[in-house]
């Protein structure tokens, strides 16, 4: 969250899921958003739980019909007589209004040329109602976020209608893969033997797979990334999936306080490392302009696992604890887990083209 709002704080629109991340997310007396130097920064609002992907879904919509007026009015300035300078700022900024720096520059140019008393009647209308709106001149950033209860499971029919609907939103799911917020329940996001509320003696069934279920639609941008296992695949896939002229879905790997890291919460960034070394975890990106340039959109960042699958699990309590509560199940399941995972990294080498 840090990151992006980093590089596009500045224009940035978020819609955040009730959870953990809209609680560290808007807690007095801090607060992980703050503004630039220029006094720009990102908006922020808070949905339900259950309706976050139409809330955002509705911002969206909502900046791009007032967007789509904004440039109808524009048009119509040019239709007038106006002033050099003026005519020229429009139409710069209608050149690049989908463009995030030309439409910063544009807007400069707008408020540099922009003088109501150099026009009259409509003119004059049109040029201080533009002047009014201009907020609305930059690009917009239209980001989506929660955690994996929402996104895999209470708010699924919602996040799934917002991206087969071809909108440009980009969605954040913070994947702790387990209801963190509420409690610790078992998520659809939950793995195969790690114990949780509602799944005491192990989760019996596998993953939902929810970035490749996604990638079907063919015109979604999906990226699975691990930040502690590889920063530049993390920063190509946000770079990437903000820039695609369309939905894009961004699954993270969030190590959270209910997985009992025994090596303490101060080490996720090399816990998710560990995922990604073990196979536990799987970093990819599928990207849909490069099947219209006739090539592969998927593309596999993990490499082949060298970390023993079983020891990664050893290092987090609601795995350790099956063994101590029911041995008997725990072997079993571990070797299940142990299994899927393998099976899961054979099917994305397979879609990379690898096998």
């Amino acid at each position: 969250a840090k990151v992006i709002t980093q590089l596009y704080g500045d224009r940035m629109i978020i819609a955040n899921a009730t959870g953990c991340s809209s609680i560290w997310g808007a807690s007095a007396p801090s607060t992980p958003y703050c503004q630039d130097k220029n006094g720009y920064g990102p908006a922020w609002g808070n949905s339900l739980f259950e309706d976050n992907a139409e809330y955002g879904y509705g911002m969206a919509l909502a900046v791009k019909q007032q967007r789509q007026h904004l440039a109808v009015q524009a048009r119509e300035l040019l239709d007038l007589d106006i002033p050099e300078g003026i005519r020229e700022a429009a139409s710069f900024w209608l050149e690049n209004m989908e463009d995030a720096g030309g439409s910063k520059a544009a807007k400069q140019a707008v408020l540099a040329s922009f003088d109501p008393e150099a026009v009259s009647g409509r003119s004059r209308e049109l040029v201080e109602a533009i002047l009014e709106r201009q907020d609305l001149l930059v690009k917009k950033s239209m980001w989506i976020v929660g955690g994996d209860g929402w996104a895999y499971d209470i708010g699924y029919g919602g996040l799934d209608h917002v991206l087969a609907s071809g909108e440009n939103v980009n969605v954040l799911v913070f994947d702790t893969e387990v209801y963190s917020n509420t409690g610790g329940q078992s998520s659809k996001a939950t793995p195969t033997a790690a114990v949780a509320k509602f799944a005491a003696s192990g989760k019996r069934v596998g993953k939902k797979d929810l970035g490749l279920m996604q990638t079907t639609y063919g015109h979604v941008y999906v990226a699975q990334v691990a930040m502690g296992a590889s920063k530049t695949q993390f920063l190509k896939a946000v770079t990437e999936a903000e820039a695609y002229p369309g939905p894009s879905l961004i699954i993270a790997y969030a190590p959270c306080i209910n997985h009992g890291i025994k090596a303490g919460m101060g080490t996720t960034q090399n816990r998710t490392k560990e995922a990604v070394e073990a196979g536990y975890w799987h970093m990819y990106r599928y990207n849909p302009l490069l099947a219209a340039e006739g090539k592969n959109p998927f593309v596999l960042d993990s490499k082949e696992p060298t970390m023993d699958f079983k020891e990664f699990l050893k290092g987090e309590v609601r795995y350790t604890s099956l063994q101590k509560s029911f041995p008997e199940v725990a072997e079993e399941l571990f070797q299940l887990a142990d299994q899927a995972a393998k099976e899961k990294y054979k099917k994305y080498r397979t879609l990379a083209g690898l096998e």
